[in-house]
C-alpha cells in the first residue's frame, strides 16, 4: 500500500460559512503517484471534497499542480489553488520569505502573490481568458436553470469564457431570484456536457451585504456535484466579463458566493497587468484547515 501526507482543507471559509473544500497530497516527485491513482483517490473522497489537488515543489518558489474531481483530471481548480499555496505558505517559514511563487498547470504558468501577512490570503493569476462567441438564448438557459426567463436580466449579455474553466455567466435580476435557483442536475448535466461548458454561474448586483459588489452562484455539474459555493476559475471567468462590459472600474471587488442568503463565502478579485501588457484577473482568499493526516492507497 501506497499512503500520501492528506490534508483537507476549505477555500474561502469565512467566520459564517464553510468554505469549499479540498483534498491536498503532497508529492516529492511525479513518480510518486500515477494518474490513475490520482484518480481513484479523488473518486474515493466524492461528497467528501470537490477535488483534490497534488502538488510536487519544483524550486525555491515553483511548484506543479495537478487536479482530479471524482468524474475527471480538471485543468485548472482555484479553490484547491487557494487551500494548497495558503496552507503551504502559512506552514514554512522558508516559503513565507517570498512575495511572489510560480505555478505550473494544465493552464501554463501562473503566478501567486503571498499577502498572507498582511491580508490572510493568497492571490492567484487566473489562466489567459478564451471567450466562446455561440451561446445559448435567454429561454434556452432559463429552461436548463428552471427558472422563468423574466428572472434573467436581458440587458446585460449571457456569455461563455474559459479562464481555468469554459463558464457560462448568465445575469439574474435579483438576490431572491439567484437563492431560488434549484435545477435539475441530470437535465443541466446534459445541457453541459453538449454544450461544452464545464460550469454555469449566475450572477446579480443585488447582494445581502452592501460591501459585496456582486452576489454569484456555480452549478458543477459536469465535475459530480451540483453546487460549488466558492470558485476561483468561475470568479475570474466572471472578472472578464465585468471588464468587457464596463462593470469593473478599479479596486479590488468582494463577491458573496453559495445559496444561502447571510453565510456566504467571500472571493476576492483583483486586476493589474501580466508581463506582456495584458490585464489579468487574480482570485484571492484564505482558508481553513481541517483535517491533517496520511491517505493509504
Amino acid at each position: 500500500m501506497k499512503k500520501f501526507r492528506f490534508k483537507k482543507i476549505d477555500a474561502f471559509a469565512t467566520p459564517k460559512s464553510g468554505g469549499n473544500p479540498a483534498g491536498y497530497i503532497r508529492l516529492n516527485a511525479s513518480t510518486d503517484i500515477s494518474p490513475a491513482e490520482m484518480q481513484q483517490i479523488a473518486r474515493e473522497l466524492k461528497g467528501f471534497v470537490n477535488e483534490v489537488g497534488y502538488v510536487i515543489q519544483t524550486s525555491d518558489n515553483g511548484f506543479d499542480l495537478k487536479f482530479y474531481s471524482s468524474e475527471r483530471e480538471v485543468d485548472f481548480c482555484g479553490h484547491a489553488t487557494i487551500a494548497i499555496m495558503y496552507d503551504l505558505a502559512g506552514n514554512d517559514a522558508e516559503l513565507q520569505k517570498f512575495e511572489l511563487f510560480k505555478i505550473n498547470t494544465n493552464r501554463g504558468e501562473l503566478m501567486v502573490e503571498n499577502r498572507i501577512t498582511g491580508e490572510d490570503s493568497m492571490f492567484i493569476m487566473s489562466p489567459e481568458p478564451v471567450e466562446v462567441h455561440v451561446v445559448p438564448g435567454i429561454q434556452e438557459v432559463a429552461d436548463k436553470l428552471k427558472i422563468n426567463s423574466g428572472s434573467i436580466n436581458a440587458d446585460l449579455p449571457i456569455s461563455i469564457i474559459n479562464a481555468g474553466l469554459t463558464t457560462l455567466i448568465v445575469p439574474i435580476k435579483t438576490l431572491n431570484a439567484i437563492l431560488g435557483i434549484s435545477p435539475d442536475f441530470n437535465a443541466l448535466n446534459d445541457f453541459c456536457l453538449k454544450s461544452g461548458i464545464d460550469i454555469v454561474e449566475v450572477f446579480s448586483r443585488d447582494v445581502a451585504d452592501r460591501s459585496n459588489q456582486y452576489r454569484t452562484r456555480v452549478f458543477a455539474t459536469t465535475f459530480g456535484y451540483m453546487e460549488d459555493p466558492a470558485t476561483g476559475s468561475g470568479n475570474s471567468a466572471f472578472g472578464y466579463y465585468l471588464i468587457k462590459n464596463n462593470m469593473w472600474k478599479d479596486g479590488t471587488i468582494t463577491i458573496e458566493q453559495n445559496g444561502l442568503k447571510d453565510r456566504f463565502n467571500l472571493v476576492r478579485l483583483m486586476k493589474k497587468p501580466d508581463k506582456n501588457g495584458n490585464i489579468r484577473v487574480y482570485f484571492g482568499g484564505g482558508a481553513v484547515t481541517r483535517i491533517v493526516g496520511e491517505y493509504w492507497l
